[in-house]
């Protein structure tokens, strides 16, 4: 049931977080923006119950999605990112795939120093990914899809804690779920996944979208983790 009291409650919050950030934008994109994170909220806040790991956890306050839609927008300004992801409201990345996305976070001290999401599909709306490169031919083998994107770390030399941190907890949405997912990634990237076991190549780009370089579409089959994915990333974490 609508709460217009509630959505109100948001609009306010949203708006002086922008003030804080020194953020402007027309009052329709902060409607949009409003309603992008009240679904999201919603929507968080009705997954399964997974459990929490110190310093991670899913997104269900307005605070911490505003501080992620800006670590977005930081990280891909520095990566050069822009062009494939424009932003309607200048220094906040966020879109309508959102609403229906499990939205991880890592914190440090209070801060948000990571980020992931994983977009489930529904009936009415498909995977971004089916945009460039159609998924029907997984579907049709009965399988349950989620798209991970967004995948943001603030300090991003190595493998750092937050990575851990938010792959076990993504791992342990899909595991719930029984989902496999799909995902665009670089071959840099690449190496390491295929550690995950269950990890196949479905395409392969020369380019993606406005990004000149190498990219491939993934699917990683959940059901199929490696040992080495066991040893170092779900060694004493209940998964159940």
């Amino acid at each position: 049931m609508r709460n217009p009291n509630r959505e109100k409650n948001i609009g306010f919050r949203v708006n002086n977080l922008l003030k804080k950030h020194k953020i402007e934008a027309p009052l329709k994109e902060i409607n949009r923006l409003s309603k992008i994170i009240k679904n999201t909220i919603e929507f968080n806040q009705k997954l399964y119950d997974i459990g929490t790991l110190d310093g991670v956890s899913l997104a269900t306050t307005v605070e911490d999605l505003i501080e992620i839609f800006a670590l977005r927008s930081e990280v891909y300004r520095e990566m050069n990112y822009t062009s494939e992801f424009p932003e309607t409201i200048k220094g906040l990345d966020f879109d309508e795939y959102d609403e229906s996305s499990a939205i991880i976070c890592s914190k440090r001290d209070n801060t948000i120093t990571g980020t992931c999401r994983l977009i489930f599909e529904s009936t009415e709306k498909k995977l971004p990914i089916d945009e460039k490169f159609p998924l029907d031919y997984l579907r049709n083998r009965n399988r349950v899809l989620a798209e991970a994107s967004r995948v943001i770390i603030k300090n991003r030399d190595g493998l750092k804690q937050e990575f851990k941190l938010m792959t076990i907890d993504s791992y342990r949405v899909l595991s719930s779920y029984q989902m496999d997912v799909v995902s665009v990634m670089t071959k840099e990237h690449l190496k390491l996944y295929k550690k995950f076991g269950g990890l196949s190549i479905e395409k392969k780009f020369q380019s993606y979208g406005s990004l000149e370089k190498e990219f491939f579409i993934t699917l990683w089959r959940t059901s199929k983790i490696s040992p080495f994915f066991k040893k170092i990333f779900l060694q004493n974490v209940d998964v159940a």
